[in-house]
């Protein structure tokens, strides 16, 4: 999961749903959009691991389902908070050279400039 991940309802939901399955949910964000403590803890106690990336070159090759979001500009009190996060994590042809060759892309919508 890249992205918001702090104030993303989608994964939250999604990071929760997917306790029902043996998998890794990985986390890929800003230093002040990581997923929250308390649906770590919530992933943590079904027994599901975690990880967590600097960057989406680093989790990439080795992920199965890429989860994109939108970093949310109306979820900052300011605009100058939103721009020092905007553009971080932006998946690019690039970037898709280190995926695996059948690696599903999701988003949740609305876009912006992630992919």
């Amino acid at each position: 999961m890249v992205g918001d991940l702090k104030h993303g309802r989608t994964v939250h939901s999604l990071a929760k749903l997917l306790t029902q399955y043996r998998i890794t949910l990985r986390y890929v964000a800003p230093k002040n959009l990581h997923m929250p403590a308390e649906i770590i803890s919530y992933v943590a106690s079904k027994g599901i691991r975690q990880e967590e990336f600097e960057s989406i070159e680093e989790a990439l090759p080795e992920t199965d389902v890429l989860y994109m979001t939108r970093i949310q500009r109306e979820r900052f009190a300011s605009e100058e908070d939103y721009k020092a996060c905007f553009g971080q994590f932006i998946l690019t042809p690039h970037i898709m050279t280190v995926a695996k060759k059948k690696m599903v892309v999701m988003h949740p919508l609305p876009r912006v400039n992630e992919i």
